[in-house]
């Protein structure tokens, strides 16, 4: 455990082709019983969903997609975090349709929101594909509730971007400062692990002007660190992509799953965010709530 600035108490239990609309049908009959829901459902609260590594097109990101819909329903979220290789392959507008806009066609009629970040399997191009929200920039922030998200192009980080997340960072008064890119700065996966050179750029920044959680995707596994100097960090890499038995846990992962894909659920509430990670089957992975304070202790944590 490291010590930080804040200490996070983490307490756990809190038109598609007609061969992809069959599979989606034959996905809902076959779910499992009902999942004991652990969000709390605030009033005012800020409620999104977190995807990473989804853009395959294959029939796994539709079997995650439908589950993302059915929660959807018991946990009305306003919008989507993506983490990056939003497309891999082809970025024609066969790939958009295939790999992003069949798969989440319900969530999209619905109106619901997805903030693309970039990874290095995407286009960066994809910054002017309008449903990924990025308003043509590589990087940007936005607000909801009581937080302030970041954007960030973790592949091409450069003296302008860092430039502009301090800038942005010194300015915010979010309560909860939450950032989101596609590399990770600390991970217990072996087939790419932490990015070193990333960190050692960026985690100053992120230290300075406390920032509370960060997500990233890029391994293919989901993982929830234990705080690193005062900072929560998530993995999501495996909406769409899996890379099975790739975890090696060290005493740094609170909790770590790389048998199946999954997506996570968070609402943020005054001095508190709660999480739901749930995977492709319809199973709680992990969940729990961050709580804010101002004391500098080490963090605790608990799994599901």
């Amino acid at each position: 455990m490291s010590v930080g600035r804040r200490q996070f108490l983490c307490y756990a239990g809190l038109a598609a082709p007609s061969g992809l609309l069959s599979f989606a049908a034959r996905a809902s009959s076959q779910q499992v019983a009902a999942v004991p829901f652990k969000l709390p459902l605030k009033p005012n609260s800020a409620r999104f969903a977190v995807i990473g590594d989804s853009g395959t097109g294959e029939m796994p990101q539709l079997q995650l997609a439908q589950q993302l819909q059915r929660f959807q329903n018991q946990f009305p979220f306003e919008f989507v975090l993506m983490l990056g290789d939003n497309l891999y392959g082809s970025h024609d507008a066969a790939g958009f349709k295939s790999k992003f806009e069949i798969p989440y066609q319900p969530l999209l009629t619905a109106g619901i929101k997805f903030y693309a970040s970039l990874g290095n399997h995407d286009d960066p191009d994809e910054r002017l594909y309008k449903p990924f929200n990025m308003d043509g920039k590589r990087y940007y922030t936005f607000k909801k509730g009581d937080a302030q998200f970041f954007a960030l192009d973790s592949t091409y980080m450069n003296p302008e971007q860092l430039e502009w997340i301090q800038k942005e960072l010194s300015s915010s008064s979010a309560k909860w400062k939450l950032c989101f890119f596609h590399h990770p700065l600390y991970s217990d996966a072996r087939f790419h692990g932490p990015d070193l050179d990333l960190r050692k750029q960026l985690e100053p920044l992120l230290i300075q002007f406390e920032v509370n959680l960060v997500l990233s995707g890029h391994e293919h596994v989901y993982e929830r660190l234990r705080p690193q100097r005062g900072i929560q960090y998530f993995i999501l890499g495996n909406s769409g992509q899996l890379r099975r038995g790739d975890l090696r846990p060290s005493r740094d992962l609170a909790k770590g799953f790389d048998t199946d894909r999954a997506f996570g659920l968070m609402e943020v509430s005054g001095d508190e965010l709660y999480f739901q990670v749930i995977s492709a089957r319809g199973e709680t992975v992990d969940s729990g709530v961050l709580t804010q304070t101002k004391t500098a202790m080490a963090a605790t944590g608990a799994n599901h």
